[in-house]
């Protein structure tokens, strides 16, 4: 084992005190578990709660991931936003799945999902431009808010054994279905 590997086995994981994840009481929305637990996320202090890793697809099919906000979630699915000349706004035009992950590191909470993303309306885009602390009062033709509407979501409660406790909820035909997700630890 290298030093560097020596080192990191000895930074701290997980906190001490984690919550419980009630596989039994799970509901049948994955979107209100996910509310609730971005919620407890902000209530907690955490350092932008909102924060995920966005992953596209490059043109040879490689995933590439970039750090992004969550800008809202409606029934058109998980908002984010980039200037339409962006390198990832071309890769979603260019394959419209993309995945994020969030990761509440002072809860050992981890979300991830996956599916299609949609461009949305321009009334929608210019809104968020506007509303951006930086924005000049003028509109942005460049900006653009992006959904995606996931089609499996994963929900993970890390657990200090590292036998972390796992749901997942798959899309079928527009109905949701889930249920535990047992794999080994590791």
């Amino acid at each position: 084992m290298s030093d560097l590997a020596a080192r990191l086995r000895t930074l701290p994981a997980f906190p001490e005190e984690m919550a419980e994840f009630d596989l039994d009481s799970l509901p049948d929305d994955p979107n209100q578990l996910f509310l609730a637990w971005l919620e407890e996320a902000i209530a907690s202090g955490a350092r932008q709660p909102h924060a995920m890793t966005f992953q596209t697809l490059l043109a040879d099919g490689s995933p590439v991931g970039r750090t992004l906000i969550l800008k809202d979630l409606d029934e058109a699915g998980y908002h984010v936003s980039t200037r339409n000349t962006s390198r990832k706004a071309q890769q979603l035009r260019e394959d419209p799945r993309a995945a994020m992950t969030f990761f509440w590191r002072e809860s050992g909470r981890q979300v991830q999902l996956n599916g299609t993303v949609t461009a949305l309306g321009e009334d929608i885009s210019q809104r968020d431009w506007l509303a951006r602390p930086t924005a000049d009062g003028q509109p942005n033709p460049e900006w653009q808010v992006y959904a995606l509407q996931p089609e499996r979501i994963e929900f993970m409660q890390a657990r200090a054994d590292r036998n972390h406790v796992r749901a997942g909820y798959v899309r079928t035909g527009g109905r949701w279905s889930h249920g535990a997700i047992t794999t080994p630890a590791g």
